[in-house]
């Protein structure tokens, strides 16, 4: 029987913070960053679909069921108002999670999201997909890190002993190939982005080799943007003080108040 994708929760401040991993990863990669906010903060970090703990959780096949199924996780827990970091795939989860349900989302950070151009580096993504061996999923990591980028010892751990689980590497194997087809992603519309109005920040790293730094260019002038020299896509594990303090400084943002449309009221 299909169940809610797992979360491991943390702290219990009055904030509340949902992190989304990206792909191929899981909810542990975000211990640093997670470790930096607390206390006052209280830590949702999910498994997504086909990923680890939620291998075998509704919502898996691709970013829009994964969105859906963590919304209704969410509704389940009585969480009516969360901050979303969503990582790559995860980032794409949390922007339909935010336009699906912009009520239920307070602030929404996304570093180096899927969705937001149809560039996608699919051969690398599908090597990491296959990736089993510790040796392998390093050469992998350090492949779609920035040319200084050092993968921690304990994340390789973590992500060799999830591969170790019956059926995860073929479900990543599946994910990868709906999700890099002919090598190009499906794309959220800038149309749709513009209707965001909770406070949105994007993280890029300026050396991805996974989706070009490019795709942060053009979006809705209400969002914020950062640039991160000599970082690559791994931007969780290559900078996580940084990635803390960004989304500690987007948390405390506030809602962008609409404009009145003037003209229409009766005289």
């Amino acid at each position: 029987m299909l169940a809610f994708p797992y979360a491991a929760e943390q702290g219990a401040g009055p904030k509340r913070v949902v992190f989304l991993h990206g792909f191929g990863s899981c909810h542990e990669i975000w211990h640093a960053v997670i470790s930096a906010l607390m206390p006052g903060v209280r830590a949702l970090a999910y498994d997504l679909p086909g990923h680890g703990h939620s291998l075998r959780s509704q919502g898996t096949g691709g970013a829009k069921p994964a969105a859906r199924t963590i919304l209704a996780d969410l509704a389940a827990r009585r969480l009516d108002k969360v901050h979303l970091v969503g990582h790559s795939m995860g980032g794409a989860v949390a922007t339909l999670m935010a336009l699906a349900d912009p009520g239920r989302i307070a602030s929404l950070t996304l570093l180096a999201p899927g969705g937001f151009g149809p560039e996608i580096n699919g051969p690398l993504l599908r090597r990491y997909a296959a990736a089993a061996e510790k040796i392998e999923i390093r050469a992998c990591l350090a492949a779609m890190s920035g040319p200084q980028g050092l993968t921690p010892d304990h994340v390789v751990d973590v992500l060799f002993e999830m591969r170790g689980r019956p059926g995860q590497v073929q479900s990543l194997i599946d994910i990868a190939a709906a999700m890099t087809r002919d090598d190009r992603q499906g794309i959220i519309p800038r149309e749709q982005l513009r209707a965001l109005d909770m406070p949105v920040m994007v993280v890029w790293g300026a050396q991805d080799p996974v989706l070009p730094v490019d795709q942060a260019e053009g979006l809705p002038a209400h969002f914020h943007r950062h640039h991160v020299l000599d970082a690559g896509h791994m931007l969780v594990e290559e900078a996580p003080d940084l990635i803390a303090e960004i989304v500690r400084r987007n948390t405390r943002r506030r809602r962008m108040r609409r404009q009145p449309v003037f003209g229409t009221a009766a005289s």
